[in-house]
């Protein structure tokens, strides 16, 4: 993730492929997450490689990667994005039998912050000003939020379960876009919407003794905070720049998240710091990577590939904590990526018509 760029007014300044590939609540949110990783890349010193010799670069993992498609390389991307994410929640849910959640969001968010200040010390006084400080503060409220109740979801419930909750902040996105920011949402897709929202009861069963009970609920309110932090997201493309938008919120997330943390602090031991910056690491590896697919692939390829995160949950769950998704986790979850896939597939359909 995150000086001084002017901001674009077309989501393609962030990546040629994105173009009327995604609904309008993706494309912003993506791009963003895409800009400012590439911000914080273009920042850092280049450093001039020897060109590789060209009669060996097949014989290396890396010429043969290159000799790949564009759309072929991009999945794999995304693929490996998909593992850190669900690595990354892993080890949060281990952590999280030792420490709390709230301590965990607030090393996630310093973390960020330690990684984004040397490029805001080099940005200036353009990188720090903002016309919306209010509106930074709702984000960061909201993403802190976000952290720490699917934190506290992970070390209570099955990674797999989870993680399908968590695939519903799309949903949420098109009632929020509709309430708050005025976009027109037709039949097809309130209809689709409808569906993903009853796959999500399947998961939860609240009619049933079975269910998951209600710490399940904290999965759903992160959800929903995600999706409310995308769409303030695109409320502050209006005025704010990226990097800006990138840099106050590690502020102010590190800071609001320090608040619920002083009340249940202990003092990390080297083992556990050291999970907290593994765990900082390979949420950090998940947005390049992520960065990495969407500019050499197109979205609609390969962000479909971002629901391998529920596999790879299933398979750490099972192997680390001898969990077992049960059968209406596992309906549930085809409900809703089926509901998500066919909104993400219709509106790139309609995007491509003149």
């Amino acid at each position: 993730m995150v000086a001084g760029h002017p901001r674009p007014a077309d989501p393609q300044y962030f990546c040629p492929n994105m173009r009327a590939k995604l609904p309008p609540m993706g494309r912003e949110a993506i791009a963003f997450q895409v800009r400012c990783t590439q911000i914080l890349l273009s920042m850092m010193p280049q450093q001039t490689e020897a060109p590789v010799p060209p009669e060996k670069p097949a014989n290396t993992a890396l010429g043969g990667l290159a000799a790949l498609s564009g759309n072929m390389r991009g999945a794999l991307w995304m693929l490996a994005a998909a593992a850190s994410f669900a690595s990354m929640n892993g080890l949060i849910k281990g952590l999280g039998q030792e420490m709390h959640a709230f301590e965990i969001a607030f090393f996630r968010a310093l973390f960020g912050l330690l990684l984004v200040a040397p490029f805001a010390m080099r940005g200036g006084i353009g990188m720090v000003k903002t016309k919306k400080p209010h509106l930074h503060l709702l984000r960061a409220v909201l993403g802190v939020t976000a952290m720490i109740t699917s934190f506290y979801a992970f070390t209570q419930l099955p990674l797999a379960a989870v993680t399908a909750i968590l695939f519903t902040k799309p949903l949420f996105m098109i009632v929020l876009a509709v309430l708050f920011l005025g976009e027109v949402v037709r039949w097809r897709r309130w209809a689709a919407t409808l569906v993903g929202f009853i796959g999500m009861l399947v998961i939860l069963q609240p009619w049933s003794g079975m269910g998951l009970g209600p710490a399940a609920l904290w999965a759903v309110l992160s959800a929903f905070a995600m999706a409310g932090a995308l769409a303030m997201v695109k409320k502050m493309t209006e005025t704010e720049r990226p990097a800006t938008m990138l840099f106050w919120f590690t502020v102010a997330a590190t800071v609001v998240s320090a608040i619920p943390a002083a009340m249940v602090w202990q003092t990390p031991t080297g083992g556990q710091l050291a999970l907290l910056v593994l765990i900082g690491a390979l949420g950090s590896a998940g947005q390049y990577l992520a960065v990495r697919a969407y500019r050499v692939g197109e979205a609609t390829l390969v962000t479909p590939l971002d629901y391998f995160q529920l596999l790879f949950a299933g398979v750490i769950g099972y192997w680390a904590f001898s969990e077992m998704p049960g059968i209406w986790t596992a309906v549930g979850a085809a409900i809703i990526v089926a509901s998500t896939f066919y909104i993400l597939r219709r509106e790139a359909r309609l995007g491509r018509t003149p």
